[in-house]
């Protein structure tokens, strides 16, 4: 049989980082082994769930990259995808194990009779382990159906990983310990159980387990923020994964041929946003111009910029790019390229237009610049740097004025870039207003 994976969420209406990497794992496993990777949702839990709990999920998942086989959105054979539209088949498989004599009620519940016996499970990660189940105080009969109906998680998660005929369940640690209540019901029910894969914990610096309150714990996080989602899958792929070579700066198609169960460190990782800071800084500097503008549009439209057409945009993309940290920040950098009604940062006006002899330069400057006839890079360069040796003073005397007067600010990309991008006639116009504005 060939390879099926599942990611399980239930709608709660936030990502986590560990269920997108529980989600990744099962992703690269199942392609990287010409297999189905399914998406399930646990979702018995009607009072939590909403049209937007679900969205969440789906979008998280598209974000990432990770396409499912099987579920909602896509189908599939083994349908319905939806926990709650699945009681039937619970039913059906409580019929199994009612006529077998291994279930009882008690006080409105059903539960299901432990052989009381030792449990060998052969994980793929943490190796083989042994569960001794024959004391009823520790290991109580495990509920399996509520008074008022409705189910168990334990339950309900192995009915549907036998019917779904999921060949590994990779999942993180701290399921670790249901494994063999799982495996009791796997036999009861005259089923082979799954290949287990438990991985590593995530923890936050404290070295606790990585929760909602944690900062950056959501996925949500990164799409807001501004995150390019390669980077972010990048970093969740090396929380308790190692390609054993060093390398950090992975692309998903490579992550997905070097993935093995078998280089999944035991020891808990440790989130560490910052480092995920880096790595995204690192994707945006090296990535094209093309899908640079593509995750950053959403940004700019959502900032109401007039851009006017992708061809006007580009070269303004192009020169912030390698200052760009986050996709977010974008708007800020570029908006004053798109609008004459630009506001002025009064420190940078204070220090760069109002300072002594600063429009005299900026005045001297545009004649220089109204004689450039190929408005380029170099040409506008050479003309500032001749211009403050005529005037015998240092190229920051006209720098500065210059970048001011353009932007509205002190910092931002290259100023000759940014006079190439603006045009000869906006930028000698902004001079002007400039002039007009300070000279009061």
């Amino acid at each position: 049989m060939s390879v099926r994976t599942r990611f399980a969420p239930s709608p709660t209406g936030f990502l986590h980082v560990g269920g997108a990497r529980t989600a990744l794992f099962n992703w690269l496993y199942a392609r990287k082994h010409g297999g189905a990777f399914i998406l399930r949702i646990e979702d018995t839990d009607a009072a939590r769930n909403t049209d937007e709990a679900y969205s969440v999920i789906y979008q998280g998942l598209h974000w990432l990259g990770l396409q499912w086989d099987e579920g909602p959105e896509a189908g599939g054979n083994f349908g319905p995808y939806f926990q709650s539209q699945r009681n039937a088949i619970y039913e059906k498989h409580l019929a199994t194990l009612e006529a077998k004599g291994v279930v009882y009620e008690d006080a409105g519940t059903i539960r299901f009779r432990s052989p009381r016996k030792t449990v060998v499970v052969e994980d793929l990660v943490c190796g083989k382990i042994s569960f001794d189940m024959s004391n009823p105080v520790t290991h109580p009969d495990m509920t399996i159906r509520r008074p008022d109906g409705s189910w168990i998680f334990h339950f309900v998660n192995v009915v549907d990983d036998i019917e779904m005929q999921l060949t590994h369940v990779i999942r993180g640690e701290d399921h670790l310990s249901n494994t063999p209540k799982h495996v009791e019901l796997y036999d009861a029910l005259g089923a082979k159980p799954p290949q287990f894969a438990h991985i590593p914990l995530i923890l936050n610096h404290e070295g606790k387990k990585l929760s909602k309150r944690d900062g950056g714990s959501s996925i949500t996080h990164f799409i807001d923020g501004g995150y390019a989602p390669e980077a972010v899958a990048n970093y969740i792929s090396l929380l308790g994964w190692s390609p054993k070579d060093n390398r950090e700066f992975l692309s998903l198609e490579e992550i997905r041929e070097l993935f093995t169960l078998e280089n999944i460190n035991r020891r808990s990782a440790i989130f560490d946003l910052d480092k995920c800071f880096w790595l995204n800084g690192q994707y945006l500097l090296h990535m094209s111009l093309e899908r640079f503008a593509e995750l950053t549009l959403p940004f700019i439209d959502k900032a109401g910029i007039a851009y006017g057409s992708k061809e006007a945009l580009l070269p303004a993309l192009a020169i912030v790019k390698p200052k760009v940290k986050h996709l977010s920040d974008v708007p800020d950098w570029i908006g004053y390229l798109f609008t004459e009604d630009y506001a002025f940062d009064p420190a940078a006006a204070e220090k760069a237009l109002r300072k002594t002899g600063a429009l005299d330069r900026l005045a001297q400057l545009k004649a220089a610049f109204a004689t450039v006839a190929e408005w380029t890079h170099p040409a506008l360069e050479t003309k500032l740097k001749e211009t403050a040796e005529q005037q015998g003073v240092k190229t920051g005397e006209f720098i500065h004025p210059a970048r001011v007067a353009v932007s509205g600010r002190a910092v931002g990309p290259g100023l000759y870039e940014m006079l190439e991008v603006l045009g000869k006639d906006r930028v000698l116009a902004r001079f002007d207003r400039a002039n007009a504005e300070f000279s009061a």
